[in-house]
């Protein structure tokens, strides 16, 4: 059986070690770091997300505060509230809780926000220095399983790596820092041989690749893409995906791209779905927002 990677715990280490960052940085005579989560509309799903976020901010020592506009708002309004963020000294990071009604244009809502208060790290300035392998400001997500794989000392340096997923702000970045050479400017380079795939890659291809990687990293939404028989014995897998479904009984209940209960008794190691890379993203988030808060007010401070 593989070893479960509780990502509920290791999240609690992370915003236990902030905790204590964060106290020592208020004894130094700095304020508490502020965060300010906006949402548009109201999606049951986003609500709970920003609440958990929220909650995770308090206790780590950050000052944390919803912002809510209803779905009807124009784009030039909300553009208006984000600048306005931007330009307050009081303000260290800034989210925007997505999606957004499809009025709004996504992208140029994320572009609006502070490339140093973008705690989300989806703004073209943090996508494109993560890229060059440049210190800023790294998407959430994608952060979160490089913490995963680090905390639970998974070898990456040589090792192939296939990544199952093309988003920008999850499949992308946990590619880049996977592949890229930890000597760099960044530091989060991990060294491995990596292979991209998505929902269109031929299942036949998909399923060569997944066989010889020693690491598996799923973030689609297609429920049970990987088999137990598409995995190495042995290998780490971890799965970024999560669907809401309707089982047998009719209860709903959550999973992820990973068929977890055949695959566990194969893989050296695996994240559950939910408490696998979930709370991970909570708690870079946070480490996010405490490394905008030191950048912001020591100029001399280089992202990191």
């Amino acid at each position: 059986m593989a070893q479960i990677l509780n990502g509920n715990a290791i999240a609690k280490d992370v915003k236990d070690e902030l905790i204590v960052k964060i106290k020592k940085w208020v004894e130094e005579g700095h304020r508490p770091p502020s965060l300010k989560c906006i949402i548009v509309g109201d999606d049951p799903a986003s609500h709970t997300y920003v609440r958990n976020k929220v909650k995770a901010a308090k206790y780590c020592g950050i000052d944390a505060e919803t912002i809510q506009f209803d779905s009807d708002i124009t784009e030039e309004f909300l553009l208006n509230q984000i600048n306005e963020l931007n330009n307050s000294e009081d303000v260290d990071g800034i989210l925007i809780q997505l999606p957004v009604p499809e009025t709004i244009n996504e992208r140029r809502i994320c572009n609006a926000v502070s490339p140093k208060k973008d705690v989300d790290g989806f703004h073209i300035i943090n996508v494109g220095q993560l890229c060059l392998d440049m210190p800023t400001i790294v998407p959430a997500t994608a952060l979160g399983v490089v913490e995963l794989l680090k905390r639970a000392k998974i070898e990456t340096l040589g090792r192939d790596a296939v990544v199952i997923g093309r988003s920008k702000n999850v499949g992308m970045p946990i590619a880049m820092m996977l592949h890229t050479d930890k000597r760099h400017e960044s530091g989060l380079g991990m060294d491995a041989t990596v292979t991209i795939c998505h929902r269109y890659t031929p299942r036949p291809k998909l399923e060569h690749y997944c066989r010889n990687a020693d690491i598996i990293i799923s973030a689609t939404g297609i429920p049970k893409l990987v088999t137990a028989d598409m995995v190495k014995p042995g290998a780490a897998v971890i799965d970024v995906g999560i669907t809401r479904v309707t089982d047998s009984e009719g209860k709903n209940k959550l999973v992820g791209d990973i068929d977890y209960d055949e695959v566990v008794k194969v893989a050296g190691a695996i994240t559950p779905v939910p408490g696998g890379v979930g709370p991970m993203t909570v708690a870079m988030l946070m480490s996010n927002t405490f490394q905008a808060a030191k950048t912001l007010r020591d100029k001399s401070i280089v992202l990191q």
